[in-house]
């Protein structure tokens, strides 16, 4: 019995891991759309055609997210604002933008 609670907790470590990994792949294909948007001006135009092909459901999956039209389009909108990835998620941006809506409100 202990052998195989040892395993499962091992198999769910593993199994973080790995969507943690195919989490820091959507995060770079974000970055890199952000960029073809900055330089050629359709980088909702390419994250979409990625979340939408083969390979980007299956990453999206992988990562834990339902690859839905829903999450398409808040991809499109992600990357249109231009905000890079390691910004968004920083600290100092969440409260920049907490404190941008507690003025608005």
């Amino acid at each position: 019995m202990a052998d195989f609670v040892d395993g499962s907790a091992f198999n769910y470590e593993q199994g973080q891991r790995a969507r943690k990994l195919f989490a820091a792949v959507v995060l770079a294909a974000l970055d890199d759309a952000i960029a073809d948007n900055k330089k050629y001006g359709n980088g909702p135009e390419q994250i979409a055609r990625w979340a939408r092909s083969r390979d980007g459901r299956e990453v999206l999956s992988c990562a834990g997210i339902d690859p839905n039209e829903r999450v398409v389009s808040g991809l499109m909108e992600f990357v249109s604002k231009g905000i890079r990835t390691s910004v968004a998620l920083s600290r100092e941006e969440s409260e920049r933008r907490n404190a941008q809506q507690a003025e608005a409100a």
